[in-house]
């Protein structure tokens, strides 16, 4: 999970998921508890499938809802 993809691709991950910013990667404070829990409950499940993913390169997966 990185929120700076860019960097991420520059060092070489080869499964990158984007997160929301650097100091809430998987939240936004300014949003509802109920929509903050959908978002990271998704965000972490995107994250365990990319880590069981089989991947030949560079991969940026898809987060939208």
């Amino acid at each position: 999970m990185a929120n700076l993809i860019p960097v991420a691709k520059s060092v070489g991950s080869n499964k990158i998921v984007p997160t929301i910013s650097i100091p809430y990667p998987l939240g936004d404070p300014n949003t509802p508890k109920e929509e903050q829990w959908k978002l990271r409950y998704h965000r972490v499940g995107v994250a365990l499938e990319a880590l069981t993913a089989d991947v030949k390169e560079q991969t940026v997966f898809s987060v939208k809802i």
